[in-house]
């Protein structure tokens, strides 16, 4: 093997055991000793380093799916950076060409927007999707140790594959949710999360290291809604959580819900808007509807209900 191959060898071994073996401060010393040897041990380490992480990121770019596509569960398997071996490291080194001699780079992050009506799904390398609702926006920081999410608004579906190694958090306002094995929403709006647990575990916690407010270990069926300074927990059915999930398929699903309550899930998913009257806002209503067309949803309002349709420019009004 050439020296070439052989520090290129080299600088793949010790990225892999500093970013996914137990990490000592001797092996720390051991390897700044290495670094600091010859300048090409820092360039072929920079490029190792810069091969993963352009790598991991088309990888989750291209796994992404788009809006509204369905596609058929995949079994899980294991991520190719929890197994990053030093030939595969070695290969890609070869093929990056010369990078700037800097320390570490701060990691990637990148930003996912659906429209109003929008969904779109994002598969990661270790078996962790994402289901993004409509006019959402969540960022994304895959790292070697941490793996972390940022809601900035909207609502997504989170099915984790747990990894203690490599933590995955949610930060929704001033809230972090962390993964304990776990399958759940996490919804925000202005100043107020709501995060529901269907499967595993998860941990609530307030990000002000000034509240009062104690941490939530969450169940199967809990119900986590929180404020600055408040964090309340409800109780609700496994089979009710999935129904708050049909917006997965594109449904919207009621049970017994005032039309008040109807519009405003409506309105999050259409530029048309429903508008319910006073007069109607309390009368009540069940089924299953395509969360996209709200004029069946009058029509059969219309025929259940006795309401009133009305419709102008944009907006469908409902009176009785």
């Amino acid at each position: 093997m050439s020296d070439a191959r052989q520090v290129k060898a080299a600088a793949a071994q010790w990225f892999e055991r500093r970013n996914f073996w137990n990490w000592t401060a001797e092996n720390e010393a051991e390897f700044a000793d290495w670094l600091n040897a010859s300048l090409a041990h820092r360039a072929a380490y920079v490029r190792v380093e810069a091969a993963w992480k352009r790598a991991e990121r088309l990888t989750v770019m291209k796994s992404s799916l788009h809006p509204q596509a369905e596609r058929a569960p995949q079994p899980a398997r294991p991520s190719r950076f929890w197994f990053f071996g030093a030939a595969a490291a070695a290969a890609i080194v070869a093929a990056v060409g010369a990078t700037a001699l800097w320390p570490k780079p701060a990691p990637d992050t990148q930003t996912y927007t659906t429209m109003i009506g929008g969904r779109e799904t994002l598969a990661f390398t270790d078996g962790t999707r994402i289901d993004i609702n409509t006019d959402s926006q969540i960022r994304t920081q895959i790292t070697a140790r941490e793996r972390k999410v940022w809601l900035d608004k909207g609502e997504a579906y989170f099915q984790v594959r747990h990894d203690a190694a490599h933590p995955f958090v949610v930060i929704a306002g001033n809230h972090r949710i962390t993964d304990l094995g776990t399958k759940f929403s996490v919804r925000r709006e202005a100043a107020q999360i709501e995060v529901a647990l269907v499967e595993g575990r998860a941990q609530v916690d307030a990000l002000n290291g000034k509240s009062t407010v104690p941490s939530v270990q969450m169940m199967p069926g809990d119900v986590v809604v929180a404020s600055l300074n408040r964090i309340e927990t409800l109780k609700k059915p496994v089979a009710a959580l999935a129904q708050d999930l049909s917006w997965r398929q594109g449904l919207l699903v009621f049970r017994r819900a005032t039309l008040a309550q109807v519009a405003a899930q409506f309105n999050r998913y259409n530029r048309e808007k429903l508008i319910v009257d006073k007069s109607a806002a309390e009368l009540k209503i069940g089924g299953t509807f395509q969360s996209d067309n709200i004029s069946d949803f009058a029509e059969v309002a219309r025929e259940v209900l006795g309401v009133r349709i009305a419709r102008h420019g944009d907006e469908t009004v409902i009176s009785r």
